[in-house]
Parts: C-alpha cells; structure tokens; sequence
C-alpha cells in the first residue's frame, strides 16, 4: 500500500527552504524524499511562480520565500504562504529575509 501525505512535494521543498533558505538542493532532495532533478524542477516551478527568489552567495544559492503570496489551490487560495509556514512551525534562520 502507497503512502500519502496531505502536503505534496512542493509545500515540502518550500518549508525545506523556509527553514533553511541556504539549503543545498541536494539537501533538499534527501529531506523530501525525491531525486535532486525533482526537486530542481520543483524550485523552478516556485521561482517562476514568485513563491521563491535565488541570490548567488558563493557557490551557493540563497533562497527568499515571499509569505505574502496566495496558496495555489481554490480550496486554499485564500490564505498565504506565510500561514502556512507558521501553521507548520517553519522557522527562519536568524537574518534570513522573507518577504
């Protein structure tokens, strides 16, 4: 029998990141459960869409997650990206800007 989750892979890359916006996709990958080019195609998906900016530091990615934007679903649409983070205790790291 297939496991289920009530977040799908996107909620988690994003509260992956919003707990640790300098996280290595690699990382990503590993804590969410899917290969690195998922979670690639993923964090393009939430960079187009606006959920998500990247900053080069380094060699690096820095990530911004913009908690003012409306979830995607109709159901939830009414509601931000910032409750959700809150509602499932994502947490910055102290400095990390979020919009």
């Amino acid at each position: 029998m297939e496991r289920w989750t009530f977040l799908t892979n996107h909620a988690h890359v994003l509260l992956s990141i919003a707990a640790d916006p300098g996280i290595r996709l690699r990382d990503v990958a590993a804590r969410v459960g899917v290969t690195e080019r998922a979670a690639q195609r993923i964090v393009a998906d939430l960079l187009a869409e606006g959920y998500l900016t990247a900053e080069k530091a380094g060699r690096r990615n820095h990530y911004e997650v913009h908690k003012g934007l409306p979830l995607r679903h109709p159901v939830e649409q009414h509601a931000e990206v910032g409750a959700l983070l809150r509602l499932l205790g994502a947490k910055h790291r102290r400095g990390a800007r979020a919009l």
